[in-house]
């Protein structure tokens, strides 16, 4: 299955290490970061889940969920979050979905056989309060991936939700923003009463709060 920005995310019902989950219904009104490892007990996939955890705070102050997915046990995942807590100097408690079927895997088209034929790679989906996929990046179970970028990128994405606005290259929060061209000089003056710098007419630069 093809997912593709502005789908809606596909439900699943299915066993985490807090219990049973409906997807729709737990992920309801909020934002999700839900992301996918290759497997327990492995070195990139244990920083990540660390770093995500150590980032509790700045996922619930922009009303995000993380929700991680690997193919091994709920059993697994308990031992492992052991680990994780251990070396990543945190206490992990958002869920991991135990896929042991790849139920979810191949709903999210998670798994990619030339890496390998059971393993997710790590994969990222972004999904607003409407249950949309609003941002899908892939990385390969080598690399692991940036959060700094993660938490930018929803930012952009609640910001440019808010206003009528776009990001450009390199945002990141309090810098300047670009006022869409389907936005008339007209109708940003009502918009926009702050003012605003024209670069060239189809890119205008504005700062909001």
């Amino acid at each position: 299955m093809t997912l593709r920005i502005g789908d809606t995310a596909p439900d699943f019902t299915i066993d985490t290490t807090e219990g049973p989950i409906n997807f729709h219904d737990w992920a309801k009104g909020s934002w999700v970061f839900f992301f996918s490892h290759p497997a327990d007990y492995t070195p990139v996939c244990t920083t990540e889940m660390g770093r995500t955890s150590q980032l509790a705070p700045e996922f619930e102050k922009r009303n995000v969920k993380p929700l991680g997915l690997s193919t091994d046990s709920v059993d697994a995942h308990k031992g492992w979050i052991n680990d994780i807590n251990e070396t990543q100097n945190t206490v992990l408690e958002f869920p991991i979905v135990a896929d042991k079927e790849l139920e979810v895997a191949q709903k999210y088209d998670m798994i990619h056989p030339n890496e390998s034929a059971t393993a997710t790679v790590r994969s990222v989906f972004i999904i607003d309060p409407n249950q949309k996929i609003r941002l899908i990046m892939t990385y390969p179970m080598t690399v692991g991936r940036n959060f700094n970028e993660i938490l930018r990128v929803i930012e952009a994405l609640q910001t440019t939700d808010r206003e009528e606005v776009a990001c450009p290259a390199d945002w990141t929060p309090g810098d300047s923003v670009i006022i869409r061209p389907n936005v008339s000089d007209e109708d940003a003056k009502e918009k926009f009463p702050q003012g605003w710098k024209t670069v060239k007419p189809y890119l205008r630069l504005t700062d909001i709060k």
